[in-house]
């Protein structure tokens, strides 16, 4: 290419982000571009963009350095080591990206003026946590094809299947009735007894008498549990300060694939690029590495065994988990991901000497099989009544004293937080050992109708809040500085969600939904994860 051209050309990209060139800037990156096929030349610049973007820019003229460091950073391969294969996750070192309205994007929080997360969270991490909630689901919302404006010169056809949202300001606003608005809000209980529906621009009270079926126009959103503190769509009219609800439905979910990483997608990188939201080493997405997706798929023996309230104070749970090693001795599985609770008696004070002598013997049944041993990885994450802080998410893992000795005699096993994230090739998977159905069950505004479909509501609502727990923070506490670390958007690949409510496995917006159930109280049933062709298996060891 021309280099005039070639100059013009990476000057307009920094400018649609807002950057200048110095020119000793825009020299390097001429000399450094000159090279680069016109094909591959708009993919490279804007891989550079990414890059000078994630650096702590004081200005938005671009400095030469700032234009190496970037170049640096992309030529740098992300992926190529062995390393990144397979990876775990604590929830305390999940990266924290911050939407900024203003740049349309995420931003890391380095680039902002919050301070770093603290387990002891001040009044603001409240404020944040929700604002946070409601913009992730805000900008998602608006780039749905349902609320995006019709294009000027378009069809008038086109314009009669969008709808506009409004806001709780726009209705408390007004003084004559407003009919057949949509308003984007999250469900609060300010006054007992009353609903509100509240955003960042204020609240408004709800009448639901008339919102017979929460069923609505967006007829692919419209199933769910609707409870306290989710955000939904409110569809209805408003007339004397209270908002007369006809229908909720939830906010449209959003696949990853259209969210993120379409590489040759002009406008999934605008939004995205390929950072890294998941955490790891890596300094980019690992879905972008073809290298890895390769490795993934040609590795069809593959296999995660996931079982969860492994209670290792139970001598018939011991003689199956001995059955279970047995029976993949010739073939080790890539991991055993056990979940807690580890003991089928409540936390006492005799219960973490109890529980270093049953690790002890779980170390013993390992060590009597050596291909498992030597070859499969253990990845613990503590339950609810495991010992540690009981209620609040995200729960670090079991103190190092407790298993200690374990992890000597156990080389590749890891005791994790909760939730946790489990980076395989270019898979994310996400673990989560919390009894969320029965919670959120119960807090529901009203129950769906068709009760028996209750685990498809559950994965609908949880993947269209984009987070792990939608409940009110009294039902459901989190440390207010770290409710990033359960967010579940960009969805990721799959979900484990470790709940003692019944087994399932469930495909939604190319996610999969995975409970394998309590082992004890299910007949000791299990589930195997086989992520070359990402299909679960049902297993079960009653009456072997």
């Amino acid at each position: 290419m021309d280099v005039r051209r070639l100059k013009t050309k990476i000057s307009a990209g920094f400018k649609m982000r807002g950057l200048m060139l110095r020119p000793e800037a825009s020299r390097y990156l001429v000399e450094v571009l000159e090279s680069v096929s016109e094909v591959e030349l708009d993919d490279v610049i804007e891989r550079i963009l990414d890059a000078v973007e994630k650096q702590p820019l004081s200005s938005s003229m671009i400095e030469l350095s700032v234009a190496e460091t970037a170049v640096q950073d992309c030529s740098q391969s992300c992926d190529e080591t062995i390393d990144n294969v397979f990876n775990i996750i604590g929830a305390f070192d999940v990266p924290r990206y911050i939407y900024s309205t203003e740049r349309k994007k995420f931003v890391p929080i380095s680039m902002t003026n919050h301070s770093a997360p603290s387990l002891c969270g001040q009044a603001r991490d409240k404020a944040e946590l929700f604002r946070e909630r409601y913009t992730v689901i805000q900008q998602r919302t608006h780039r749905h094809e349902l609320f995006t404006p019709p294009v000027i010169g378009s069809a008038a056809d086109e314009g009669r299947n969008k709808f506009q949202l409004k806001t709780v300001e726009a209705l408390l606003g007004s003084t004559a009735k407003l009919g057949e608005v949509i308003v984007l809000g999250m469900i609060t209980q300010l006054k007992e007894g009353n609903f509100f529906l509240e955003d960042l621009t204020g609240s408004v009270q709800l009448n639901l008498s008339k919102a017979i079926s929460f069923c609505c126009i967006f007829y692919q959103f419209h199933s769910g549990l609707y409870t306290e503190s989710c955000f939904v769509l409110a569809e209805g009219w408003y007339e004397d300060s209270v908002f007369h609800v006809n229908a909720f439905g939830f906010p449209p979910i959003e696949p990853s694939s259209t969210t993120r990483l379409k590489i040759l997608s002009f406008f999934a990188r605008a939004y995205y690029g390929n950072v890294n939201f998941f955490g790891g080493p890596s300094t980019t997405a690992v879905k972008a590495s073809a290298k890895l997706k390769q490795l993934e798929e040609e590795n069809e023996d593959a296999m995660f065994v996931i079982v969860s309230d492994v209670w290792l104070d139970s001598v018939e749970v011991l003689e199956k988990i001995q059955v279970m090693f047995s029976g993949y001795s010739a073939m080790p599985p890539t991991c055993f991901i056990f979940c807690g609770n580890f003991s089928s008696a409540p936390f006492g004070k005799n219960q973490v000497r109890s529980l270093k002598e049953y690790l002890k013997a779980l170390a013993d049944l390992i060590c009597e099989h050596p291909n498992i041993h030597n070859s499969s990885r253990f990845v613990f994450v503590p339950g609810p009544e495991d010992p540690g802080p009981r209620t609040i998410l995200p729960r670090p893992p079991l103190a190092e004293h407790i298993t200690e000795e374990f992890r000597q005699r156990v080389p590749f096993s890891v005791f994790t937080t909760n939730p946790c994230r489990i980076q395989y090739c270019s898979q994310e998977i996400v673990v989560i050992r919390e009894d969320l159905v029965n919670k959120m069950c119960r807090n529901c505004v009203r129950l769906p109708s068709s009760n028996l479909d209750i685990p498809n509501h559950f994965v609908k609502t949880i993947l269209s809040q984009g987070h792990l727990t939608p409940l009110p923070l009294y039902v459901s506490p989190v440390y207010w500085a770290y409710d990033y670390a359960l967010r579940v958007y960009p969805v990721p690949d799959a979900i484990v969600f470790a709940d003692k409510y019944d087994p399932f496995s469930i495909s939604n917006s190319d996610c999969l939904c995975i409970n394998p159930g309590s082992f004890p109280r299910s007949g000791f049933s299990f589930k195997v994860y086989y992520p070359s062709n990402r299909t679960v298996e049902d297993s079960k060891l009653q009456g072997l």
